[in-house]
């Protein structure tokens, strides 16, 4: 659910016109429902309260500074995957201690950032790196937190540009290689490891991925916690929402006459919470998209509309620059008007962008 709607024919966020704002602030405008982003990492951490966890959100999925102190004030930890992030989560009143650290391609400069400002944890992602952090750490008279990523080969059914869980891809480390990778960690003296970590992938919608990377996962995870006394096992994130019918999912309505196999934060954690709860180590999540993607909105302004011998177009002030999913992924969202009309007709077109690229659209119909 979120709190954009349709008013006496206005749409409106959380009761506020969203054509008033646009006049005022002009376009292309962002706009998001603060109130949302509480409603859904409230709910789902009522979903995982039976389990010790932490709810680390993924700030690559949008980094704006209001947000990430929004996420800070609810008692979020947070995923990173570089310098920058780390320094904008400092600047909105998070705190290093409650960041891991992701991401293939760290650099030294990052790393050393990262451990004096005392990240909770690196997740490391090859053997190479695991070298690169004791080697800054002991230069600085530390012992570097570390987890490994392990990738445990499993199928998901999303864009393969946002599938990372599989044997293929350039993330983590193999499953058959993990005790190998984690006996050099702890034979290097500035590393202290922490846990472990999985991440198969982004925009998934239904639970038997994530059951099947945890099950993979689960002995391994026992074993370090007999052997290195780990801490956390981070499952990742990789929940999908909804994008053909956005503003309709908004209603509690849309969603009882939903595909029942649809996921949701209840059942992502039923699935999950009798494999997780017997590992007797912190679990932690990984959300990004399904807590931010559904609170915000980018409002853009109709130029003008053309008409070619084979389709018509309507040309808006925004671009795959201001939204590149479109583009990038072929994944039309979804574009309804501020306002509804009786006076208005109706057509089909293409709304696309001002950018010199005919891979600049929104809905491509």
């Amino acid at each position: 659910m979120h709190h954009f709607a349709f008013h006496n024919g206005s749409l409106c966020c959380e009761q506020h016109k969203l054509s008033y704002l646009s006049r005022h602030y002009g376009t292309p405008l962002y706009v998001y429902s603060a109130q949302t982003i509480r409603d859904n990492f409230r709910r789902l951490k009522a979903a995982l309260a039976p389990l010790n966890h932490l709810v680390c959100y993924a700030v690559k999925a949008n980094s704006n500074l209001y947000i990430l102190n929004l996420f800070a004030g609810l008692g979020a930890g947070f995923d990173i995957v570089s310098g920058g992030e780390l320094y904008r989560i400092l600047q909105a009143g998070g705190y290093a201690s409650r960041c891991t650290f992701a991401g293939i391609g760290k650099t030294r400069e990052e790393i050393d950032y990262a451990l004096r400002e005392g990240v909770h944890c690196f997740i490391v992602e090859s053997e190479a790196e695991l070298e690169t952090i004791n080697g800054i750490a002991g230069k600085l008279g530390k012992r570097a937190p570390v987890a490994l990523r392990i990738n445990p080969d499993v199928e998901v059914s999303t864009h393969s540009y946002i599938t990372t869980g599989k044997a293929n891809n350039k993330f983590g480390i193999d499953l058959s290689h993990a005790e190998e990778a984690y006996a050099h960690a702890a034979a290097l003296p500035h590393l202290s490891i922490r846990g472990v970590q999985t991440h198969i992938g982004s925009q998934i919608l239904d639970c038997r991925p994530f059951v099947e990377a945890i099950r993979k996962l689960s002995s391994l995870v026992v074993q370090l916690a007999e052997r290195y006394g780990i801490e956390f096992f981070s499952v990742g994130g990789g929940m999908g929402i909804v994008y053909q019918e956005a503003l309709e999912s908004g209603a509690p309505q849309w969603w009882k006459e939903a595909d029942p196999e649809l996921l949701t934060p209840e059942r992502y954690a039923a699935a999950l919470l009798p494999l997780l709860s017997s590992l007797g180590v912190k679990i932690l999540f990984e959300p990004g998209r399904s807590l931010v993607g559904n609170a915000g909105i980018l409002i853009t302004r109709v130029i003008q509309a053309k008409k070619q011998s084979a389709k018509r177009f309507v040309i808006v002030d925004a671009g795959m620059n201001d939204l590149i999913r479109p583009a990038l992924y072929e994944t039309p969202h979804q574009v309804v008007p501020l306002e509804h009309s009786p006076h208005l007709g109706s057509g089909t077109a293409d709304v696309v962008g001002p950018v010199c690229e005919s891979g600049d659209f929104f809905n491509d119909k």
